[in-house]
């Protein structure tokens, strides 16, 4: 599967926002954004304001890219949620959320989405008592995650649980933090997801 193998904190660096891809890194002194909010590169000075389809296109990259997801995976999710019933944008963001990695990481079982993804693909998180390996797997209400018994004692797992207690959990999901375990309660819904996204401009980017 492609991986991006480069400096993730370019990636904040050059949407300009946290994408908290570093974990706790992103929350201390240390973060990139913090030291240096400039985008990446030589001349940078040099470009002009961002407008029309440079917005539309720096959204989709920015969500991207907060997600761990690549084009053509991100371009499907946008068609199946074209397809779905309701508002596409918001559609489009709860498939996004309901994927295993990212619950795992909002549960504060992982200080980033990429350490939740590895948990994940390395066989460490469990659906209603059976493993499940795919990162992009897609959670449902009633679904209950819990951490392998295996992985219990990992100490990458524990210390981002401690360091996590105080990030909060999502009203649609409920943790048992004593016994490392997790409940979908609903489905998320667009006020569940704080970040600040503009889906709109995602749709028109999608909808020329």
């Amino acid at each position: 599967m492609a991986r991006y193998h480069q400096s993730v904190c370019r990636l904040c660096r050059r949407e300009g926002v946290k994408l908290f891809l570093k974990g706790d890194r992103c929350f201390k002194d240390k973060c990139a954004i913090e030291k240096r909010n400039t985008p990446p590169g030589q001349h940078i000075r040099r470009r002009g304001k961002v407008q029309g389809y440079g917005l539309q296109l720096r959204e989709k990259q920015k969500v991207k890219r907060l997600y761990g997801i690549l084009e053509k995976q991100f371009r499907g999710y946008f068609h199946k949620a074209s397809l779905s019933r309701g508002v596409t944008g918001e559609v489009l963001l709860s498939i996004l959320e309901k994927r295993l990695d990212n619950v795992v990481f909002r549960l504060g079982l992982a200080s980033s989405r990429n350490q939740a993804r590895q948990l994940v693909t390395h066989g460490h998180i469990q659906v209603n008592g059976r493993r499940v390996d795919v990162a992009n797997f897609q959670v449902r209400e009633g679904d209950e995650i819990t951490v392998a018994q295996s992985a219990r004692e990992n100490p990458f797992l524990l210390s981002a649980v401690e360091s996590s207690k105080g990030r909060g959990v999502p009203e649609w999901l409920e943790l048992d933090g004593a016994n490392l375990k997790g409940r979908v309660l609903r489905e998320p819904a667009r006020a569940d997801i704080t970040y600040p996204i503009e889906e709109q401009l995602i749709v028109e980017l999608y909808s020329k």
